[in-house]
């Protein structure tokens, strides 16, 4: 069987910035050989993406086939010399594995790699798979995304999957994802005229169709939620005018905000929403769009239901069915099968000295295991 806590060591060892490989690849691929899994390394390099190296691996022909997806590309550590540790040292301090990915989200893979190893001297019925992309912390255009019509073409079904993001917020058994808000960018520029700040009608300045505009996002509800979900949102990002000058009425002016949105809403209807907002100025303007993912909800069913009941076995907590946070890949996989995101804590991911407890890596792993018995037999 294989040890947790030292694949997540090996996996962190593997500088495997987003999107390069750094061997990443390699060391899943030979553990999961040596456990009986059929490999596919698949590089998908489509702009505006870099090349970026993929793997969907299964053992068994047998359905029902139950997925786990997650991604071995981590964010940069920033500037090193704030790290306690080297980030990629993948050192064990005070209980803690630290290191870049610790918890976002090689911890993960490694107690699920750690599962199937014990699970699988024993007989079962169905399929096991994992689904691991090299592009999710990107512009994952190369990496899920463009696996599934693979898997599709292939006549690869996914049952169910299982996503290992950090979903407790401190600690394990707190929190599961069964769906994610939808997110969706705008960039608005309201174009007016520019002239001298002394004869402002001479003038049409857009700063202040701007600042109205901005005032409306934030004191108009969007919706109240609905079962699963909390209210929309919209959060202002920037505001720029690029005007040097104090006596001059700029000729533009620009916002940059974010929507997170329920499932009360489409990318349709909120970017509705949003014109109409705008449009209530009379204002001249543009506006840009770039959509990360609709809102999407994986109703409670069977993978919840044994996620909550491995966690409340494991750690003594049942884990809240939740859609918050940020995307994840799951926004993809939702498309072709039930999804749930279940993983270590989420407290240090990204941060300076990411760490996760040697103790949670091993409990998810007993987690994952029972999850796998309830689903498979």
């Amino acid at each position: 069987m294989l040890d947790p806590v030292l694949l997540a060591q090996e996996l962190i060892r593997c500088p495997s910035i987003t999107p390069q490989d750094a061997g990443v690849m390699d060391v899943l691929t030979k553990h999961l050989k040596s456990l009986g899994f059929v490999c596919h390394r698949m590089t998908f390099k489509d702009a505006p993406g870099e090349p970026t190296e993929n793997l969907y691996a299964r053992l068994g022909t047998a359905q029902p086939n139950l997925c786990f997806a997650g991604h071995v590309d981590v964010v940069p550590p920033g500037d090193m010399s704030r790290w306690s540790v080297d980030p990629f040292a993948a050192a064990i301090k005070d209980g803690f594995l630290i290191g870049r990915g610790a918890e976002d989200m090689k911890g993960a893979i490694g107690a699920f790699v750690a599962a199937v190893s014990e699970y699988v001297k024993t007989s079962f019925a169905g399929s096991i798979s994992l689904l691991i992309s090299g592009d999710e912390e990107g512009v994952a255009v190369n990496g899920t995304r463009k696996m599934l019509p693979w898997l599709k073409e292939k006549g690869e079904i996914i049952d169910a999957c299982i996503v290992g993001e950090p979903t407790n917020p401190t600690t394990l058994g707190q929190m599961a994802k069964i769906g994610r808000r939808g997110s969706a960018y705008g960039k608005l520029t309201i174009i007016g005229k520019q002239g001298h700040a002394a004869y402002p009608d001479l003038a049409d300045n857009p700063v202040t169709s701007l600042i109205e505009i901005l005032h409306r996002f934030n004191t108009t509800p969007i919706d109240e939620g609905s079962e699963f979900f909390p209210s929309s949102n919209l959060q202002v990002t920037s505001v720029d005018v690029g005007n040097p000058a104090g006596n001059v009425i700029p000729a533009e002016a620009q916002a940059n905000f974010n929507i997170r949105f329920s499932d009360r809403h489409s990318v349709k209807t909120i970017e509705g929403w949003v014109r109409a907002q705008i449009q209530k100025t009379k204002a001249k303007y543009d506006l840009q769009w770039r959509v990360s993912g609709e809102a999407f909800i994986t109703p409670p069913g069977k993978l919840s239901g044994l996620i909550q009941e491995a966690a409340k076995k494991v750690t003594g907590l049942t884990p809240e069915l939740s859609t918050t946070g940020g995307t994840s890949d799951a926004r993809f996989i939702k498309d072709i099968c039930p999804v749930v995101e279940f993983g270590t804590t989420g407290t240090t991911a990204h941060a300076v000295d990411e760490k996760v407890r040697v103790e949670d890596i091993i409990n998810l792993k007993e987690i994952y295991l029972h999850v796998l018995r309830g689903f498979l037999g």
